[in-house]
């Protein structure tokens, strides 16, 4: 059993302590591009006259990524933040487990190539981009390599296109990229590696916290059945044609399709196949690899659903095994802060809208479905809209702080932890407008609960799991200037950024002996746990990254 958090001497506030996510909201550089700069923001102003304030790293190795060249995501930002310590993540893991060879050797490889050698199809789903958030073309490249050298003679491959972690219109530099690979492969002879359907990972597959089962449901006909509105003779005709149908269409939003061969789908999931969903990050993997494996299924109706051996590049969902069987081993990630807070008896509550549930409870629980203790924490998960979110850019961001202002208001808790999603999932959608609108969105609500925050007597951490609204355009850092269109444009950054986010310690009561350390050498994200732990009057674990702040009644 896990032991409890060992009081201290220290003063503690008279309300909870709060950590507050602001999805996507980083430090940028103050330009045209910066839709935080650019936004109306009088209470994060107001944060930087009052509080205490400080830059915290939320990428690369910082969140335990391969490089400092990778962005962070929100997944690995409220592990971070819940751990109070960095793991090494799914990005690195898979990426040491095809470098030593190692998830070749393993027994669920040979379990799927089993199939394959025999004659029965292998198909690879997932997303297709260099973008190291959800996958790495490079790790399907290096499966497909290995299927051939172990002599699987059918491979189908069923790419979503990103267009969100990479440029919005850049899939076809990574449908050439494996096209060019099946090609030479095919070209041995005795092969048969083709691409049989696809679609952009907003509309197709990539559904996450099962906001909407129909963008499964798109995915099941297409990979699964072979249906599909649209029909093509290859993926690259497929996303001309899209293109052509309506100017600026992002690949994140292009409508699925199938690939047809001698009038047939060029390559439907039949029974014997084996299926290896290979995207690492397990949101957005979770439900299409419910649908393969749940018996007793009720999203949607499959029409068929054929005897496959179905793994994931790793598992999901440690809780509920989600996949059985999977290639690489997700970080173990143990003793969070939720699990201390519970064995010290401690009240938490937790909140975000459905885009952001999953994070501020499985993702900061360290990959852990359910509660810990459910007599001492309560989750709340506010439904999203299922429109693009460049269309209500404020999101459900007004209806979260409604939800924690009632509950905190008639119940006591310890620690609050919230999500405003805005910042990240406008700031996706690549339109600078909407993004401004929707930090503006942010600021208002945070204004509406901070003001609680001082009612009650309490304190808040305030700052972000990654960049994204902090940066629209894309920088040429060579030119010092945006990359631009023909007509003069600047193009369009949807994904994430290597910015600092920033981090305010708001104690409106000016009465706890705390400052920020200025001897920390490096501040990141997983400094949040200790110091969150210290303003609730206790001692972090040993183990845990050191607290931001340091006493000053000593």
């Amino acid at each position: 059993m896990l032991e409890s958090l060992k009081k201290s001497d220290v003063k503690r506030p008279q309300g909870p302590v709060f950590i507050i996510v602001l999805d996507g909201v980083g430090e940028g550089r103050k330009d045209e591009s910066d839709a935080v700069f650019l936004a109306r923001t009088p209470v994060f102003d107001m944060l930087d006259k009052v509080a205490q304030k400080t830059f915290l790293f939320a990428h690369g190795t910082h969140v335990g990524m391969p490089t400092d060249a990778d962005m962070g995501n929100s997944e690995v930002g409220h592990n971070a933040i819940g751990a109070g310590r960095v793991f090494a993540q799914g990005a690195r893991l898979v990426e040491e487990a095809v470098k030593s060879g190692s998830i070749f050797k393993s027994e669920t490889w040979n379990w799927l190539l089993d199939t394959a050698k025999q004659g029965k199809k292998l198909h690879f789903i997932g997303l297709l981009s260099d973008g190291n958030v959800h996958s790495h073309i490079d790790h399907l490249i290096a499966m497909i390599r290995q299927a051939d050298a172990e002599g699987a003679k059918e491979v189908c491959i069923h790419p979503l296109l990103d267009g969100r972690d990479v440029g919005a219109t850049t899939s076809l530099i990574y449908v050439d990229k494996l096209e060019a690979v099946l090609a030479e492969i095919n070209a041995k002879g005795n092969r048969d590696y083709r691409i049989c359907s696809g679609g952009g990972r907003m509309i197709t597959t990539m559904d996450r916290y099962c906001a909407d089962w129909r963008i499964v449901e798109r995915g099941w006909k297409a990979h699964v059945l072979g249906e599909a509105d649209r029909r093509f003779a290859s993926a690259r005709e497929a996303i001309e044609t899209f293109r052509a149908e309506e100017e600026g269409i992002s690949d994140q939003n292009l409508p699925p399709f199938v690939v047809m061969r001698d009038g047939k789908p060029a390559g439907t999931i039949d029974d014997g196949d084996a299926v290896i969903m290979f995207n690492f990050r397990g949101d957005r993997a979770i439900e299409i690899s419910r649908a393969f494996e749940e018996d007793d299924f009720k999203p949607f109706d499959r029409v068929r659903r054929p005897n496959v051996r179905y793994a994931g590049m790793m598992q999901y969902d440690g809780d509920t095994h989600l996949p059985v069987h999977f290639l690489v081993a997700p970080p173990a990630i143990d003793r969070t802060m939720g699990e201390f807070l519970c064995a010290t008896g401690l009240r938490t509550l937790a909140a975000a809208e459905t885009q952001k549930f999953g994070h501020v409870t499985y993702f900061w629980n360290g990959n852990r479905s359910g509660y810990f203790d459910e007599k001492l924490e309560k989750y709340i998960e506010v439904p999203s809209d299922r429109v693009d979110f460049s269309e209500r850019p404020w999101m459900k961001c007004a209806e979260v702080t409604d939800a924690v202002i009632d509950e905190i208001t008639h119940n006591h808790y310890d620690l609050v932890r919230i999500n405003y999603a805005n910042g990240d999932m406008v700031g996706h959608t690549g339109n600078l407008h909407a993004t401004i609108i929707a930090v503006e969105a942010v600021n208002l609500a945070l204004g509406r609960l901070l003001s609680k925050v001082a009612e009650l007597g309490g304190v808040a951490i305030i700052t972000a799991d990654h960049g994204n609204a902090d940066e629209m355009y894309q920088y040429d850092k060579k030119k010092g200037d945006f990359k631009r269109d023909s007509d003069g444009t600047p193009v369009a950054l949807t994904s994430h950024t290597l910015n600092r986010v920033p981090c305010w310690l708001y104690d409106p009561s000016n009465a706890l002996p705390w400052k920020l350390n200025e001897n920390l050498e490096v501040r990141r994200l997983s400094n949040i746990a200790a110091t969150a732990i210290n303003l609730l009057g206790y001692e972090a674990p040993d183990f845990y990254d050191p607290s931001l702040i340091v006493r000053t009644d000593k």
